[in-house]
């Protein structure tokens, strides 16, 4: 008897469980320092990038911020749990991935911890879920039988549809009911209008471009469950922050003082910037998704994690048993220790070791 879809989300996460173990295993049996140094003394911290994009530590190095680290890019990678398993793995020293998918990796024992907010969604930065304009679903109950495309499951848009189907009266039976499919982003609006899906997921230059076309409506967006809202963090292995405290201590402040500049100068110049990064790295790219850069989507100023970020999630898992009742605690998740804006203001006062900061434009 195939099993059913409630059946099948909890193999999957089941799966996923040990598989993190599993690569928990293979971390620490490969665990080392992770970093070397340059001739001149500075950490050097893997990471993968974007095609197309300028993630914040690459700003913040452009920017001259940081002091004691380098980076190193070592490819483009847009899967948070994939990130997250290159992370745990050793493959990179630091990675990023919805706090969802981060909480799960924890608790599946990926030594792992949060340091920086790094993404989520605004007034001007949001993902929406479509429709095409003459479809009749307008509500939750709707997409009971439905098919909802997104770019992974297990992460950021498998939450939120969740989350939402919940908050507008399913039950968990009614809630699997509705199919999530995988779709890459870039095939997403001609599967959302040929119906090969009734839900297309969109954000940025796909949601941008496809609503200029027209014929589509959001049935929701992220930005409407939550408002201004951060979604995704930073992680460090927990071996690493323990053996390199300096070199996080500075690819934090320095991240931190670049998502400050984006919330706080001119879009125009934000653009101008990105555009010239993209220029100079030589990686054979188009600046064009730049231009669609409309604000930084992080909620709290220099990218601040907030306990609320992450106990929605933590309650969310535990509701849908995912997670057992205390097994995850917020200190389990997080650090703000190495933000220099976590004193509650909207300035730094001073870098990791104490020393006077030119406070962020």
């Amino acid at each position: 008897m195939p099993a059913s879809p409630l059946r099948r989300s909890s193999l999957r996460v089941v799966a996923a469980a040990a598989a993190f173990l599993t690569l928990t295993s293979v971390a620490t049996a490969c665990s080392g320092s992770g970093a070397t140094t340059t001739a001149d003394g500075r950490t050097v911290l893997r990471y993968e990038g974007s095609a197309g994009q300028v993630g914040f530590p690459e700003l913040a190095e452009a920017l001259g911020y940081f002091e004691d680290v380098e980076l190193e890019w070592i490819g483009d990678n847009g899967n948070g749990p994939q990130s997250l398993q290159n992370t745990a793995t050793n493959q990179v020293d630091f990675g990023g991935a919805f706090n969802g998918a981060v909480i799960k990796a924890q608790a599946g024992n990926s030594p792992l911890t949060s340091v920086l907010a790094y993404y989520g969604s605004d007034e001007q930065t949001f993902t929406g879920y479509f429709v095409l304009e003459d479809n009749p679903i307008r509500t939750a109950r709707d997409l009971i039988g439905k098919k909802v495309g997104m770019n992974t499951l297990g992460a950021h848009h498998e939450f939120l549809v969740r989350e939402w189907l919940a908050q507008q009266g399913l039950t968990a039976e009614e809630i699997a009911q509705v199919e999530l499919i995988v779709v890459p982003p870039v095939n997403t609006e001609q599967a959302l209008r040929e119906g090969q899906i009734d839900v297309g997921t969109l954000g940025s230059v796909f949601r941008e471009t496809a609503v200029e076309r027209g014929g589509i409506r959001p049935l929701f967006t992220d930005e409407s469950l939550f408002g201004s809202f951060s979604y995704g963090t930073l992680v460090f292995r927990d071996d690493f922050i323990e053996r390199n405290r300096g070199a996080v201590a500075d690819l934090v402040q320095g991240t931190a003082r670049a998502i400050r500049w984006t919330q706080v100068t001119p879009r125009d110049e934000v653009i101008a910037k990105y555009k010239e990064i993209i220029e100079g790295r030589g990686r054979n790219e188009s600046t064009s998704l730049v231009e669609y850069w409309r604000s930084p989507g992080v909620a709290g100023p220099g990218g601040v994690i907030t306990d609320q970020e992450i106990r929605t999630w933590i309650d969310w898992l535990t509701r849908n048993g995912e997670l057992d009742e205390g097994q995850i605690d917020l200190d389990d998740v997080f650090t703000n220790e190495f933000n220099p804006y976590a004193n509650g203001t909207y300035e730094p006062t001073s870098g990791p070791n104490g020393e006077p900061l030119v406070e962020a434009k």
